[in-house]
């Protein structure tokens, strides 16, 4: 099990009782000492730019320097201060957010982190983070990927509830945000029910529309699934038209005989569930539109990299 960010300020601080240490020589050197597997190693934030193991050593080995516990001396290098030898010799203390408090410069780190009433979660007293294990990076993926879960299920529940037209029309404006069919927004068109022999809609492929695309559009509920049939029945469609490449849209789920029963035609048949359809419209901005955007700053040590850098 990975260790929260306050589980590891003791070994963190510890790993520099010795001498200077390297941040990332501390992280290896942490999942060894905890035992963590592969996968636990090599679990990422769900932003999937950072290690869980990195993220959290790097949080603990910043709350220690708030407190005076360790100093930053170069880029990526950390070494222990006198007071954090003194406090590295008592065994019996808990190094974590609460008992970092009794130190005014982390006093000080968190009265910053306070604007107006709203603060952070360095908060004084009971706060989140005395109680949360997740490190503030943590914390806010985890609210966004909330966020993104609500919306999705919005998404799908419009989706469901608009008309067939509609929703084929929805499907082709996907694609061409995807980039299929170039920038033209003709290069897609929703067929409707106008003689379409089980076909949706197509999406050119290039400017004069040789290569196209064929959809499929099911507006399921989400306990109704798209079963084998319906992919042999669309596999028929494509035939028909000798088109080679198909797209098999639904806002259920296809059951598992349906994605075998794709595989096993050998046509190029992608299907796309409703979760997958939700992320994508999310992702290029189909039906919803960004309504705040925050930019989260970090320290940029390369601008400081000099030979001796003086603690903050």
């Amino acid at each position: 099990m990975i260790p929260d960010y306050q589980t590891l300020m003791r070994p963190v601080l510890a790993s520099a009782a010795q001498g200077p240490r390297k941040i990332s020589d501390v992280v290896e050197e942490m999942s060894a000492h905890f035992g963590l597997s592969e996968a636990e190693r090599q679990q990422l934030l769900p932003s999937g730019q950072q290690t869980t193991i990195a993220n959290r050593t790097h949080w603990a080995r910043s709350y220690l320097k708030q407190a005076g516990l360790v100093r930053n001396i170069r880029r990526g290098w950390f070494e222990i201060t006198d007071r954090g030898r003194d406090i590295l010799e008592d065994q019996n203390v808990r190094i974590d957010s609460k008992f970092l408090e009794r130190f005014e410069e982390f006093q000080e780190f968190k009265d910053r982190g306070k604007s107006g009433e709203v603060t952070s979660n360095l908060e004084l007293g009971q706060s989140s983070v005395d109680l949360e294990p997740s490190t503030p990076d943590e914390t806010l993926q985890a609210a966004h990927r909330k966020l993104e879960d609500a919306l999705a299920a919005s998404l799908l529940d419009y989706a469901r509830t608009s008309s067939p037209a509609f929703f084929e029309q929805l499907i082709v404006d996907l694609l061409v945000a995807m980039g299929y069919g170039g920038s033209s927004s003709e290069a897609g068109r929703a067929l409707g029910q106008s003689g379409d022999d089980g076909v949706d809609g197509v999406i050119d492929q290039d400017a004069l529309g040789v290569d196209q695309i064929y959809l499929q559009a099911k507006r399921y509920q989400a306990n109704n699934s798209v079963g084998p049939a319906h992919i042999r029945d669309f596999y028929g469609a494509l035939s028909i038209k000798k088109a080679t490449k198909g797209i098999f849209v639904t806002t259920s789920h296809f059951t598992s005989s349906a994605q075998q029963t794709a595989r096993d035609l050998g046509l190029r048949i992608v299907l796309i569930d409703g979760p997958q359809l939700a992320k994508l419209m999310i992702q290029h901005n189909v039906g919803c539109r960004d309504k705040e955007v925050l930019h989260i700053k970090q320290i940029d040590e390369a601008y400081f990299d000099t030979e001796t850098l003086a603690a903050e």
